[in-house]
């Protein structure tokens, strides 16, 4: 898929009624960065570790640069959520969604992650985030597949894929290693000829 977006824009803006979701920037370090500070304890359970010692620390600068690289591979995607406010020409940053994995030729598939500031969570937000995703990755990108894998305590992530009508393809075992230790997953997928109509649609019913 190198040279896919030649000419054309890696991570368009996604838009529905609540939301715009776009791509991360570098100007956005200090608000970005802050949110992540201000929901660390929140976040901490779903975030992933490293497995052999202490993560890597990378700048910001380094991290926007790395999924800029990674769209423009087409290898991942990512966007941040934010809430359009009247006569704001910033709106606020209030999430992440994060198409990663992603796998061309006979698969096309890829896997969908997310995080939402705990004060913006259970209102929502964040189906209709990844309904607009889920759209632009069988529509725009063509992919076939994607999945949600979700530790079974993450009872917030789980109403998620329930909104979104993914279906549960059972336990994987130690699949991820997050806080600290591998974790068991479930994991939820959707294929493409399963969405009869767009997914923004299935979630404003």
């Amino acid at each position: 898929m190198k040279g896919f977006w030649r000419g054309r824009v890696a991570v368009p803006d996604l838009v529905s009624q609540r939301l715009v979701l776009r791509q991360l920037k570098l100007s956005d370090a200090a608000e970005w960065s802050a949110l992540r500070y201000a929901n660390a304890k929140w976040l901490k359970p779903w975030d992933p570790t490293n497995p052999v010692g202490p993560p890597e620390v990378l700048t910001y600068r380094d991290m926007v640069g790395l999924k800029h690289a990674a769209a423009r591979e087409g290898t991942g995607y990512a966007w941040v959520l934010t809430l359009p406010q009247l006569h704001s020409a910033n709106p606020p940053i209030i999430g992440q969604v994060s198409v990663s994995g992603v796998q061309w030729g006979a698969a096309r598939t890829a896997s969908i992650g997310y995080w939402i500031d705990q004060s913006h969570a259970g209102y929502g937000l964040m189906p209709e985030a990844c309904a607009l995703v889920v759209d632009h990755c069988f529509g725009a990108l063509g992919l076939h597949r994607l999945e949600i894998n979700i530790r079974p305590e993450n009872t917030a992530s789980l109403r998620v894929v329930d909104k979104l009508k993914f279906r549960d393809e059972g336990l994987r075992r130690g699949y991820l290693h997050i806080d600290g230790q591998w974790r068991d997953h479930r994991t939820f997928a959707l294929n493409r000829e399963e969405l009869a109509a767009p997914m923004i649609e299935r979630i404003y019913e």
